[in-house]
């Protein structure tokens, strides 16, 4: 009896052990949500494709055509939202990490966005009464992640947790929600429920949100930037990523693909600021 319950507990050991040791702390993950903009709106050209293999996407959905299966890593090459979008500042934010950090650091992102959304999609306890009142073509977007996108965040990166940690947040989303003085709020409510669904913690997982095209380039929702600027009055550990001389097209909502790049360079940046000097809660 005795021996077996010696080979009992070593073989707890063991997966204990290996257990721990399959989560990889070089591993940096980052969740990516929003709209349009996150998603990706601008055509990737060849330069875009051109991914350094320490930069990881985890697919959200199900691609056949691109070879990727949901909930699995793949190298960061676009599209890095669902199978059919373009560039998003992850891809440059990726890459600017990974330019910087040291080369035994990996990056993963993972990208659950729709275009045209409200703030209202990724409400875990509303999301199906603000989904009753959209066109059918957003309709269609949000039932490639079953229906429930901020619930295909959360799983995916409860899987992307068991293979390395999550570092932050970054968010791109507002234009649907131009001029609602309770965006900063609804935002603080995705951003602390995420916290609490992956058990994390504010001081240690920051919030990155970007801004829409400037009213330099022709913004037509520019005037919602001066309530983005004030999302760190409600969450203490949001940084806002300036979209200033960021190249825009003719629509005056979206970013041209050299607009992402820039704009993906400034989100990795501030990360990298963050990583190097995170900021001290006070409570």
């Amino acid at each position: 009896m005795g021996s077996r319950m010696k080979a009992i507990t070593v073989l707890l050991f063991i997966f204990q052990t290996s257990t721990v040791f399959s989560q990889d702390p070089n591993l940096y993950v980052f969740l990516c949500f929003g709209q349009s903009n996150m998603e990706g709106n601008a055509r990737y050209e060849a330069i875009d494709t051109v991914v350094n293999n320490r930069f990881l996407v985890m697919a959200a959905v199900d691609c056949p055509e691109l070879g990727r299966k949901r909930g699995e890593w793949y190298v960061a090459k676009p599209p890095l939202s669902r199978c059919r979008t373009g560039i998003t500042p992850a891809d440059y934010f990726g890459r600017t990490l990974i330019d910087s950090l040291p080369s035994n650091i990996r990056i993963g992102v993972i990208n659950v966005s729709v275009g045209g959304c409200k703030i209202e999609l990724f409400d875990k306890k509303n999301y199906e009464s603000y989904v009753a009142t959209t066109p059918d073509w957003l309709k269609r977007m949000v039932n490639e992640y079953d229906g429930n996108p901020y619930a295909r965040l959360v799983e995916m990166a409860k899987l992307a947790q068991k293979d390395g940690v999550i570092k932050g947040i970054l968010l791109h989303q507002g234009e649907s929600n131009t001029g609602d003085a309770e965006w900063p709020s609804k935002v603080k409510g995705v951003y602390e429920n995420l916290l609490n669904d992956l058990g994390l913690k504010s001081e240690s997982v920051p919030l990155l949100a970007g801004e829409s095209v400037s009213k330099e380039q022709g913004g037509k929702c520019a005037s919602m930037n001066t309530i983005i600027r004030t999302l760190p009055e409600t969450i203490s550990n949001a940084h806002i990523i300036s979209s200033a001389d960021c190249e825009a097209v003719s629509d005056g909502l979206h970013f041209s693909a050299q607009g992402y790049r820039k704009l993906g360079q400034r989100y990795g940046e501030k990360m990298l600021n963050l990583l190097e000097h995170p900021i001290k809660m006070t409570k």
